[in-house]
């Protein structure tokens, strides 16, 4: 048997769950569950606020334009993920909303974009990437929605960057044979969080690739032989690190 039902239906909400709360869904949320997806009263339903955990509910109250929600009990408790910071050069139109979603699917805990010289936009729409981070997390059955910064230059994030944090930048120059073991030998040497870079469309400048290279604690790495489309390369580049730093790894501590 799965564990997990991925067929039930899943609302992100912002206020605070525990047994016995009462939630209005607000209109847009509730012509999603009553118009589109035509629940009704008494029907349940699976909710999250990334802090409290996953907690069934159940329609107590159907109006045109709002739906109450009687919150009953705890279904998973809240989990801790990797603390992985994507950090990207952003996309026009769908193929950003792509690289958004499979940055919460592959378990992001922040969304960091990055204006660089070669990046194909310069203004972003939040509030679009906070509705696809919050889609997918509702369909993809995590505890947690990423938060989504603020875009900021490259020059401004290398800048703040933690010396703390390990930044991981998948650069097609690098060097590096082989990536997962030179992840492995970071995560040996105690780095734990990790900081994913990755580039435009046609990539890094020199002056740029000199500029990320002065950041403090950098890992320069390769993501094979073969040049990989932003999006393509945001996937791989997640997948490397899940598999060291991640909880496809076995545990995040």
């Amino acid at each position: 048997m799965a564990r997990y039902d991925f067929a039930a239906t899943r609302l992100f909400v912002e206020d605070a769950l525990h047994a016995g709360a009462r939630i209005a869904a607000g209109a847009d949320r509730a012509n999603f569950l009553l118009n589109v997806l035509r629940l009704k009263e008494g029907d349940r339903l699976l909710v999250f606020n990334g802090r409290d955990g996953e907690w069934l509910a159940s329609i107590a109250q159907a109006k045109k334009r709002e739906a109450i929600l009687a919150i009953e009990e705890l279904t998973r408790a809240q989990e801790g993920g990797p603390d992985i910071d994507y950090c990207f050069a952003p996309l026009k139109h769908a193929r950003l909303d792509y690289v958004v979603q499979k940055a919460v699917e592959m378990g992001a805990a922040r969304l960091r974009p990055v204006l660089t010289r070669r990046t194909q936009v310069a203004r972003l729409n939040l509030e679009r990437m906070r509705s696809n981070v919050i889609e997918a997390a509702e369909q993809c059955g995590v505890l947690c929605a990423p938060e989504v910064e603020p875009e900021v230059s490259l020059e401004r994030m290398v800048a703040q960057w933690p010396s703390e944090r390990l930044l991981v930048f998948c650069d097609e120059d690098a060097g590096v044979a082989n990536p997962i073991e030179a992840l492995t030998a970071a995560r040996g040497a105690g780095a734990r969080a990790v900081g994913l870079l990755i580039g435009p469309e046609g990539g890094f400048d020199e002056k740029e690739r000199a500029l990320v290279l002065s950041a403090p604690n950098v890992l320069r790495i390769s993501l094979g032989p073969r040049i990989l489309r932003a999006d393509t390369a945001a996937v791989a580049g997640m997948a490397l690190i899940q598999s060291v730093f991640g909880d496809w790894a076995g545990s995040t501590t």
